[in-house]
């Protein structure tokens, strides 16, 4: 059973004195995704369009922000129709470069899957599923780095949105919002006081959910500095 976070555990002077490294431009992709020489690195996921994960539209959109990325959108064989939309997921592609030009590639296949699947580079590698395993990972690649607490703090809420406010029932949906809202009652974001993948993933879950509109004060407050950041964006044109 996933217990939501404990409203009533301050760890917010914790919190505060985390360590991570800053969001620079030259992250190392080879420590994270391993050495290829001469090859672009390639990130793949397949992905349900009755479904769409759009935390990993958001993730998207944070790294163009870091790195140059050859994005492309494809439609698998075993999905009969994809909406115009979802097509456009990551916007009007401009004219290609070389690959070579590139430092990532993030390529998505609308396809019929149970839930999202993510390879990099290796064909044969065991792929990473789940909306929620996949975020990480994306997220990982900006750089961030945080204590034991932090990290376990963020994991926590990005299972809970998951499971709980996305998939759970109108109770736990209800309890996770009143933890939520006490959460951000003491800092700006979900934990601590910047932008983490538990913001991103829980932000999408509840415009899937449709509990936005009825979501309490300090919880409304938060989804408008989400919604300031140009990265959701891209989600908040395809929900219209």
């Amino acid at each position: 059973m996933i217990q939501t976070p404990d409203a009533d555990f301050d760890v917010t002077n914790i919190i505060q004195t985390d360590e991570h490294s800053p969001l620079t431009a030259n992250a190392e992709l080879d420590s994270m995704l391993g050495k290829d020489y001469g090859a672009l690195k390639d990130i793949v996921i397949n992905a349900n369009p009755s479904l769409p994960p759009l935390s990993l539209l958001v993730l998207h959109s944070l790294l163009c922000e870091r790195y140059k990325i050859l994005s492309a959108v494809h439609t698998h064989s075993s999905v009969k129709s994809v909406p115009e939309n979802l097509l456009k997921c990551f916007g009007e592609q401009t004219k290609q470069q070389p690959r070579q030009e590139y430092q990532l590639g993030f390529t998505l296949i609308w396809k019929d899957v149970l839930k999202p699947q993510m390879k990099f580079s290796i064909q044969t590698m065991c792929p990473i599923e789940g909306e929620g395993n996949i975020a990480r990972f994306l997220f990982s690649l900006l750089g961030q780095k945080y204590n034991a607490v932090t990290s376990t703090l963020i994991d926590s809420w990005v299972d809970t949105a998951i499971f709980q406010l996305k998939e759970g029932s109108n109770k736990e949906k209800g309890a996770v919002l009143r933890s939520m809202n006490a959460a951000l009652g003491k800092t700006s974001w979900l934990v601590g006081n910047e932008l983490t993948v538990a913001d991103v993933v829980a932000w999408c879950a509840l415009q899937q959910t449709g509990s936005a509109n009825t979501a309490p004060a300090n919880v409304q407050k938060w989804m408008k500095s989400c919604e300031n950041l140009a990265p959701f964006n891209s989600v908040i044109k395809l929900l219209k």
